[in-house]
């Protein structure tokens, strides 16, 4: 029997030297049979953790019953996972789409019509520092990382950067240009190092969009779907944003993207506008669907705030007096550790230890764990890490 010497696979991520083969719970398994507390959720995917009964049960039930026709014929579980996003973020529209880059890919077509409806040639967006959005080339052009950038110029146009939390940023622009159509900003930052922004800062540049007449987009692609305590993190202040690109949670581990809009935003696309071929397919929608009324059944948003409490109390008090820490931050189940200097290596040395974190921006350590994430996980998700940071800061 031959065997295959080298991979067949184009060489785009830098994978650690361990392939996971089951999961339970907040639980993965690699192929010798050795046990991960997974505190990264598959990059805030895996929202109801591994294998949750009811949803895995439902998958099994859909999947005998229809995968796939066509946005050419009605879906009848689209409209009803519509309804349910509209009901829970009190916007009016919603487009369902493969992942979060499509649903940004979408949020800046929606931008463009808004723009061009207004009369501009060329309308622009504001986009923030430390933002990601994606890799296509629009998303990479509206994101601030110019290691995805690198090797794919000429950018598209139409971006105007700015630091996060600087409104006389955002007037002065207002002042000084008068073809802009959107404001584009994650609402909370999770590749940039979760960075989140100022108290009120939403409400001011919701007045700001509202007084300009442009559209506010809040990438809550990372950030949405209970992460945080809330079903949407723009919900921590008062405000109702125009457009809210969704993927990551919603499905709970199935791909599925979605755009949310006002009556006004979304009416900017006609048939033939936009589109896809395998967004909003049944199996997509019934997971969804499912992890929506989980959410809810098991009380998750609450357990969300409790444990992200818990770990954020845990470092605290553990690390306070630690030198190298620059700051511990963070919302629900979206935490971020930022250390004084580089940590690259801790995502590795915390795969020998038993626990899956990464690290982002080079030297913040990012917690993106389950929803289902229980007291007991927490404190030895902390105890690990607590362990692992101290001796990082004193070998480095």
């Amino acid at each position: 029997m031959s065997t295959l010497k080298t991979s067949a696979i184009m060489k785009t991520y830098s994978r650690f030297g361990v392939s996971m083969v089951r999961g339970e719970g907040c639980w993965l398994y690699d192929e010798k049979g050795k046990k991960y507390l997974d505190a990264l959720s598959g990059i805030a995917v895996n929202t109801l953790g591994h294998c949750h009964p009811r949803f895995t049960m439902a998958l099994s039930e859909q999947i005998t019953k229809l995968i796939h026709t066509s946005n050419l014929y009605g879906i009848p579980l689209q409209e009803k996972l519509a309804h349910k996003l509209s009901k829970l973020s009190a916007l009016d529209l919603v487009f369902f789409c493969n992942s979060g880059l499509e649903a940004n890919e979408a949020a800046i077509k929606i931008a463009r019509r808004h723009g061009k409806k207004l009369g501009y040639a060329k309308p622009k967006i504001i986009v923030f520092e430390k933002s990601f959005h994606g890799r296509s080339i629009a998303t990479i052009s509206a994101s601030a990382n110019p290691i995805i950038q690198r090797g794919f110029e000429p950018l598209l146009e139409g971006f105007i950067r700015i630091p996060l939390n600087s409104i006389d940023s955002i007037d002065q622009i207002s002042r000084a240009n008068r073809d802009i159509s959107a404001l584009f900003l994650e609402t909370i930052q999770g590749e940039g190092g979760i960075n989140i922004p100022q108290e009120k800062f939403l409400t001011k540049i919701r007045e700001i969009c509202t007084k300009n007449n442009w559209l506010l987009m809040l990438d809550e692609v990372q950030c949405g779907i209970g992460r945080t305590g809330k079903w949407f993190s723009y919900q921590w202040e008062n405000i109702l944003p125009d457009v809210v690109p969704l993927a990551k949670g919603l499905g709970s581990g199935i791909p599925i993207g979605a755009v949310m809009t006002s009556e006004l935003a979304g009416n900017l696309l006609e048939p033939g506008s936009h589109g896809t071929t395998f967004g909003g397919n049944p199996l997509a929608m019934r997971a969804g669907i499912e992890t929506l009324e989980i959410i809810e059944k098991e009380n998750l948003l609450e357990n969300a705030k409790i444990r992200g409490k818990q770990i954020l109390d845990n470092l605290n008090n553990s690390l306070s007096d630690i030198e190298g820490i620059v700051e511990i931050r963070g919302r629900g189940l979206m935490i971020g550790i930022e250390l004084i200097k580089p940590c690259k290596n801790l995502a590795r040395d915390a795969i020998e230890d038993g626990l899956l974190i990464n690290v982002t921006e080079s030297n913040v350590i990012r917690l993106l764990p389950p929803l289902i994430i229980s007291k007991d996980e927490v404190e030895v998700l902390t105890d690990k890490l607590v362990i692992l940071i101290k001796k990082f800061l004193v070998n480095n």
